[in-house]
């Protein structure tokens, strides 16, 4: 099999500017030959980008779908409440499926999609890019490699960093879980998918306490108006629009909030969008922390803890085990194992790997199209190993809502 044929259904952020151009960086393993997508600018600039044809140009995934099968694949990045029903039919249509995260916001579709991920004999891959980054597979090699013994318990932080929090969880997409998913689910899925695989057993009990603490009406400063051009006290706040989306024209965020980069559109998103609303005065409902406790079969012990206040986007890990401690910070790739017999450490500075997520979207797209190439081996994170970390994090919010402690086989139970 020479290029793999993809039809992309949804052209965002994610579906136009990182799987699409992973496709303009490596045409010789890719070719996009169709798109849906409801917004016309940014369908016609995929299109135009990829030379796609104006009979496969679709301003929906049903008209998309309603065709007999014409490629070899699909990528799925939708919004997280439409992805059961493409996914679905797409599998049942015969195609290869990557499907953006989380598999869906409802529990009941995940544990469907896995499922079908069983019954089809297809490759189908859910976007838990982590586990193809150069730092997180060091860090399970060390593992395997038995150098710091039987792991007891692992720390884990992701800190989303204060700017990226009010971008996407406060102004942005991701801002209600009620439109969208709860931020254990949608930002973190990603983290409890790679702590399953470090730990190499599945979650027998999770407890979580988080909070929406500062984001809310209350807070905002006397002096503050409802949006950053007009406000008074702009220049004094963190979470500015003006300071965020002016300097990062052409790049992330400032792509998110409009399709025209010129200072022109981006004074207009301000004026009459969510982006230029002040913090304090959204529609937005979802934790800005959360601390999560999770047990596993094998006796490892987990603390997970996700924070909107850091400074910088980045995750930072430390796993104790018999024999000595593994600490790593992904944003300085660097890994530090320190052994208890000689008290030595040592510094393991992975290969970078270009693309987001640290080379992890790169590692993702590779292995699906050579999955799909030469129809076998197994994915890294098929739909069917990503059921478990989707389930772990709906049950993590069950238990912040209803403070208990939530027994995951009584959990599954219920569906």
């Amino acid at each position: 099999m020479d290029r793999i044929r993809v039809a992309l259904i949804g052209a965002g952020q994610r579906g136009k500017d990182v799987y699409g151009n992973y496709g303009l960086k490596y045409p010789q393993n890719i070719e996009f030959i169709a798109v849906a997508e409801p917004n016309d600018l940014k369908r016609k600039e995929f299109c135009e980008k990829h030379n796609i044809l104006p009979e496969n140009e679709f301003k929906t995934w049903e008209e998309l779908l309603a065709k007999d099968k014409f490629c070899d694949a699909v990528i799925i990045a939708t919004p997280d409440n439409t992805h059961f029903q493409p996914a679905s039919q797409a599998l049942r249509k015969g195609y290869h499926i990557l499907l953006e995260k989380p598999m869906s916001n409802n529990p009941t579709e995940c544990i469907e999609l896995g499922r079908l991920a069983e019954k089809n004999n297809k490759v189908f891959m859910i976007c838990h890019v982590l586990r193809y980054t150069p730092f997180y597979s060091t860090l399970k090699a060390i593992i395997e490699e038995g150098e710091i013994g039987d792991i007891m318990t692992i720390q884990h932080n992701e800190n989303i960093g204060y700017f990226h929090f009010a971008h996407s969880f406060v102004r942005g997409n991701w801002r209600n879980s009620e439109l969208s998913s709860p931020l254990i689910l949608q930002k973190s899925c990603h983290d409890l998918d790679i702590l399953l695989w470090l730990v190499g057993s599945n979650c027998t009990r999770i407890t979580s306490f988080g909070e929406l603490s500062y984001f809310k009406s209350e807070r905002k400063p006397k002096e503050a108006g409802s949006r950053c051009l007009s406000c008074k006290i702009e220049n004094e706040c963190p979470y500015s629009a003006k300071k965020l989306y002016y300097k990062n024209i052409g790049g992330w965020p400032t792509t998110v909030i409009t399709e025209t980069q010129t200072v022109e559109s981006i004074d207009k998103a301000l004026e009459e969008g969510p982006y230029g609303r002040c913090v304090f005065e959204c529609d937005n409902n979802v934790m800005d922390h959360q601390s999560t406790i999770l047990e596993f079969e094998n006796g490892v012990t987990v603390n997970f803890n996700l924070s909107a206040f850091t400074n910088k986007v980045h995750r930072t890990i430390k796993i104790m085990g018999t024999k000595g401690v593994i600490r790593g910070d992904d944003s300085m790739n660097e890994i530090e194992v320190q052994l208890f017999a000689s008290n030595e450490k040592r510094v393991i500075n992975p290969q970078i790997v270009a693309g987001g997520h640290g080379g992890g979207d790169t590692g993702i797209m590779g292995d699906f199209l050579s999955l799909i190439k030469s129809n076998k081996g197994k994915a890294l994170t098929s739909a069917k190993i990503s059921v478990e970390s989707h389930i772990m994090a709906f049950a993590a919010e069950e238990s912040r809502l209803n403070k208990t402690v939530v027994d995951m086989k009584d959990y599954y139970n219920n569906f």
